[in-house]
């Protein structure tokens, strides 16, 4: 069998570093939506909303390190241009968002749609016996699926 250095079967490998890529690219767009959710918020919530859109692009900043170095670490090589994000992205644009509620609404269904392919990566990392994926996915799952409860309930 054909295994990478760290002995993951070498094709299985290669098909999470496209799905990490993919979701590499969507964690770009999501954070490029955030940074203008942070800077063009108006309104009664806006001290309470700058800070928290703060706070998520901060960790997506993170995140996307993470998921660059994992691809990396499986032997491939993390997109980095605008251009592939943006052909690659399902998560939803936010432009010139300023009302708490449309740009509440926009992250949680951006998170949504990360967790959607967050799952695949999930399914893809048990089937290669990739652990660190695998573990790396069930923290963001974990993590965005509380996010999401969160901002539901100041939504309603």
């Amino acid at each position: 069998m054909n295994t990478t250095i760290i002995g993951l079967n070498k094709q299985k490998a290669d098909k999470l570093v496209i799905s990490l890529n993919d979701l590499l690219a969507n964690f770009q767009v999501y954070y490029q939506s955030l940074r203008g959710l942070h800077w063009n918020i108006k309104g009664k919530s806006f001290f309470e909303l700058h800070v928290k859109f703060e706070e998520f692009y901060t960790d997506s900043q993170e995140k996307i390190d993470m998921i660059a170095e994992r691809i990396l670490t499986l032997g491939g090589h993390p997109l980095h241009t605008f251009e592939d994000y943006t052909k690659m992205a399902k998560v939803p644009v936010g432009k010139n968002i300023s009302k708490d509620t449309e740009a509440v609404q926009l992250v949680v269904n951006s998170l949504a749609e990360l967790i959607k392919i967050e799952r695949i990566i999930l399914e893809e990392s048990g089937e290669a016996n990739d652990e660190g994926t695998n573990s790396m996915m069930s923290d963001f799952i974990a993590e965005q699926e509380k996010t999401i409860w969160m901002l539901n309930s100041w939504l309603n």
